[in-house]
C-alpha cells in the first residue's frame, strides 16, 4: 500500500493542527484541502501541502481519508458524504449535533468499511493516560470535575449557538467523553443550568451516577475567566486524591499524611501534550492495520447522548436515566 492520501475539510485552527502533524508522518500525504474561504485553504496549502480544491466533490476524488475539521453543525453532512464515497473518516468533536443526527451518523459509520475515528484528543493526552493507569490499580469512589471557558468572545463563533450547537457541544463535551473513558457508563444524571452572559444556557451544574456505583459532580461555566486550571478532574479513592491540572500535571496524594507525588508533562510539545499527535497516529495505524479505531462512532454517539440528556434534564427539571 502506498501513502494514505489525506483530505482536510476545514482549514481553520484545528485543521491546521492536524495538517502539521500529518505533514510529518511519512506514511501519509496531504493531498487535498477544501474550505469555504478559499484564502484560508491556500494559506494552509503553503504550510502543509495539498491541492486546494474548489468543492468537496473535488476533494473526495483526490484522497483516501477525510478529516472533518469544519464547524460543528456541518460535521454530519460532511462525514456522511465521505462515508458514501468510501473514505476513511476522522471527525473532529462534536460527533454531530442532536440525538437523531447522531444515530444516523453512527449507523452509517458502523456500516461502512472504512475507519471512522472521533477527535477526542484528550483521551490520548499523557495526563489523562496517567490518570487512567492510576485508577486501574485503585478503584475510585467519586470525583469533582470542572471544565470552564474564560469567555465565548474569541473566536467569535464560539458564542454562536447556530455554529456550535450550544456551549456543552463546544467545550464541555470533551470531559463528558473523558468521564466514560475513565469511569465507565453513566446510568443517571441530574442537571441544572442558567443563562447569564450569552444568548444560551451558559452555566451548568450536573450530578452523574455510573454503572459501577461511582458518582461525581460536574461544573461548567462559559465566563469563568481564564484562571488556571480551567479544566480539572479531582478523583477520590480510599485515602487517596488524584487531581489533574489542565494537560500540565497530575498530583497524587496517598495515605493520611499531607505528602503527594507530582507527575509533570510541561516539557511535552503542546500538540503531543494535548494528545493530537497520538490520536492522528492512531488513526493512521487503524487504517494500515485494518483495526478498529480507538475512539469509535459509538463513543461519538454516546457523548452527544450525554449532552442532550443534560439539556433535557434542565428543561424538564427531572433526572434522566439511561
Amino acid at each position: 500500500m502506498g501513502k494514505i492520501k489525506i483530505g482536510i475539510v476545514g482549514t481553520g485552527y484545528i485543521g491546521n493542527v492536524h495538517g502539521r502533524i500529518f505533514a510529518r508522518d511519512d506514511r501519509v500525504e496531504i493531498s487535498a484541502l477544501y474550505d469555504i474561504i478559499l484564502e484560508r485553504a491556500e494559506m494552509a496549502s503553503k504550510a502543509v501541502g495539498g491541492k486546494v480544491c474548489s468543492s468537496r466533490d473535488e476533494l473526495m476524488a483526490n484522497c483516501d481519508a477525510v478529516l472533518v475539521c469544519a464547524p460543528n453543525k456541518t460535521h454530519k453532512e460532511i462525514a456522511l458524504h465521505a462515508i458514501a464515497e468510501g473514505k476513511h473518516v476522522f471527525c473532529e468533536k462534536p460527533f454531530t449535533i442532536g440525538a437523531e443526527d447522531a444515530k444516523e451518523l453512527r449507523d452509517a459509520a458502523n456500516s461502512s468499511k472504512g475507519v471512522f475515528q472521533v477527535g477526542f484528543n484528550r483521551r490520548f493526552a499523557p495526563v489523562y493516560q496517567k490518570l487512567r493507569e492510576l485508577l486501574n490499580s485503585n478503584r475510585p469512589h467519586s470525583a469533582h470535575i470542572k471544565m470552564n471557558r474564560g469567555e465565548l468572545l474569541n473566536p467569535e463563533w464560539t458564542g454562536d449557538v447556530n455554529v456550535t450547537g450550544g456551549f456543552l457541544y463546544e467545550t464541555t463535551i470533551h470531559l463528558f467523553d473523558m468521564m466514560r473513558f475513565q469511569f465507565g457508563e453513566i446510568t443517571e444524571l441530574n442537571g441544572y443550568g442558567s443563562q447569564h452572559e450569552y444568548p444560551e444556557l451558559d452555566e451548568f451544574s450536573i450530578i452523574f451516577k455510573f454503572e459501577s456505583g461511582f458518582h461525581c459532580t460536574f461544573a461548567s461555566s462559559s465566563d469563568a475567566s481564564w484562571h488556571f486550571p480551567f479544566e480539572r478532574i479531582e478523583v477520590f479513592c480510599h485515602h487517596r486524591t488524584i487531581m489533574t491540572e489542565e494537560m500540565e500535571r497530575l498530583h497524587d496524594s496517598k495515605g493520611i499524611d499531607p505528602n503527594f507525588d507530582t507527575h509533570s508533562f510541561h516539557m511535552f510539545e503542546k500538540e503531543e501534550k494535548w494528545g493530537y499527535v497520538q490520536e492522528d497516529r492512531a488513526f493512521v495505524d487503524a487504517i494500515l492495520n485494518e483495526t478498529p479505531p480507538l475512539v469509535s462512532a459509538d463513543d461519538g454517539f454516546r457523548s452527544v447522548e450525554i449532552v442532550e440528556a443534560v439539556y433535557s434534564a434542565i428543561r424538564s427539571g427531572e433526572s434522566v436515566r439511561f
